[in-house]
């Protein structure tokens, strides 16, 4: 049986969109995975499980794997729950925006003059 130790890493831990996307890509690898917290075990395709186990940043879990494509399953999901997962999926889409600056509104707009 293959075996991985994680630290959560989102900030909000293994809740909502975390959690969402860590049992969308456990499903999508069709290989049993189980997510260990304590004596608690679940499936970590099913998202009522992971968010039973209360996990928040920064706690260790293990996940476990057996069969084919269990190793290959395992880095997979660790690389997900080693991120934030809740700065989104994809960091690079607000790239050389000014933060300061809300997309698709300009400040000069809807101000009317009295």
């Amino acid at each position: 049986m293959a075996r991985r130790n994680v630290v959560v890493a989102s900030a909000s831990g293994l809740h909502a969109r975390p959690a969402k996307l860590f049992v969308q890509e456990a499903a999508r690898l069709k290989v049993p995975v189980r997510v260990l917290l304590g004596a608690k075990s679940v499936p970590a395709n099913s998202m009522l499980g992971v968010l039973s186990l209360g996990a928040v940043r920064g706690t260790e879990v293990t996940l476990e794997a057996e069969g084919p494509g269990a190793e290959a399953a395992l880095d997979t999901l660790a690389a997900l729950l080693g991120r934030d997962l809740d700065a989104g999926e994809n960091p690079s889409e607000n790239a050389g925006q000014d933060p300061g600056r809300n997309p698709g509104h300009d400040a000069d707009q809807g101000v009317l003059d009295a």
